[in-house]
């Protein structure tokens, strides 16, 4: 018989802050958990379920947790990510970003095409298909977490667990694969030679947020606190006016996520006012990014941290099947297709270990990764600006997208 503790929202964002503030530590301490750009939230958070695990099958006790917080984390997350959208970015990437994101929707609509195949073939539910398929592949611990709910909505017990592991397997998967299948291009088509320069390459560091986040500048306290105030309240209003649309779109009878509505009132915000603020900042999007990337942090410590991975046990199987299905045709579209529509040369190679690290991670992932191969070889200066504008701005929007489409077609 087991017991069960049951925890507050405010104690369970405290279990969340602790899991970040671990998962920090280990970032700082573990290679392998910087090399593979895995986040420190996911890392701690780990570490935090695995201990409830050991409580609930050892001590017989189970911890229950308040989402409250992370919800409202996990909607201001998505509203950043609309207010990211910014339509003007297609003109500097030119065609090679209108085919990146060509290459993008097609991964996301036949990731999941596999997975629910691998499913039907194996006798399991669809629903562990989808939630093995872009939901945490292209959509990361952030999608995940966003769609778990919908997915146990519609009957998937313990759907927050199934997407969050898949989404730490992409992570890894993602970071192992993109910079051979590049090496492997490069060295046999002579795409470039190996440079021992160890000059600085730009997004080494690059987070999910876009490029405008990664300007400094210098600001007084009064204005930075100005700045951050009208940032919050613009995520609130956005947020606010996404509720009201999200109830239109209930109205249709086709399923949505939650964040679905903010993230395109935010959008619509954000590119409303492009040509209005004549190359002012004054939706203020370096604070608004900020926020977001806090949110997201902290919405990952407590997702986390309250998986039941005892829900796992019957499902390790078959979502390995998925997993290795999923990897291994991204290595073959990766390799066959999105370099050779990408131009076969030296920017192709480097935008396919991005691809990889997107397809299956995050935006991170895909910039260390071409940030390893350029390293060896030389920089690319379009890569690093088509990759942090398609996780910034694309890739979320047509993976909800997709995913919505494929629920209801269920």
């Amino acid at each position: 018989m087991h017991h069960l503790v049951t925890l507050d929202m405010f104690q369970t964002a405290g279990v969340g802050v602790a899991a970040l503030l671990i998962g920090i530590f280990f970032t700082r301490t573990i290679p392998f958990l910087k090399l593979f750009c895995i986040p420190a939230p996911v890392s701690g958070g780990l570490l935090v379920s695995l201990l409830t695990l050991a409580s609930y099958g050892i001590l017989g006790v189970e911890f229950s947790f308040d989402g409250t917080i992370k919800d409202i984390c996990m909607m201001l997350f998505f509203t950043s990510v609309g207010f990211q959208s910014n339509m003007k970015a297609l003109k500097q990437g030119g065609r090679p970003l209108v085919v990146m994101v060509l290459l993008v929707a097609v991964l996301i609509i036949m990731q999941n095409l596999i997975s629910l195949g691998t499913a039907k073939a194996l006798g399991i539910d669809s629903l562990v298909g989808m939630a093995a398929g872009s939901i945490p592949m292209c959509g990361g611990h952030g999608t995940s977490g966003g769609f778990s709910p919908v997915l146990e909505q519609m009957g998937l017990a313990g759907a927050q667990s199934i997407t969050m592991a898949c989404a730490t397997f992409g992570l890894v998967a993602g970071s192992m694969i993109g910079g051979p299948l590049a090496e492997l291009l490069i060295r046999k088509r002579h795409l470039a030679e190996e440079s021992h320069s160890r000059d600085i390459v730009a997004g080494l560091e690059g987070s999910e947020a876009s490029p405008e986040s990664k300007k400094i500048k210098p600001q007084s306290g009064e204005r930075s606190f100005r700045d951050y105030s009208k940032a919050v309240y613009l995520l609130v209003l956005a947020m606010a006016a996404g509720m009201c649309l999200s109830k239109l779109l209930a109205l249709t009878g086709i399923t949505f996520p939650t964040y679905f509505g903010s993230l395109i009132a935010a959008c619509l915000i954000r590119n409303v006012n492009e040509p209005l603020s004549k190359g002012r900042d004054l939706l203020c999007m370096d604070k608004i990014v900020a926020l977001g990337d806090i949110c997201l942090s902290l919405f990952l410590g407590i997702a986390m941290s309250t998986l039941k991975l005892w829900e796992l046990s019957s499902l390790v199987l078959p979502l390995c099947v998925i997993l290795l299905a999923q990897v291994l045709f991204i290595a073959l579209f990766a390799y066959f297709v999105a370099f050779r529509s990408l131009g076969k040369d030296y920017d192709a190679a480097v935008l396919v270990s991005g691809l990889c690290g997107f397809g299956l991670g995050a935006t991170p992932n895909a910039m260390a990764n071409m940030s390893a191969v350029c390293l060896k070889y030389r920089y690319a200066v379009n890569p690093f600006i088509i990759v942090p504008v398609i996780g910034a701005m694309f890739v979320d929007i047509i993976n909800t997208t997709v995913i919505t489409v494929f629920l209801n077609l269920l």
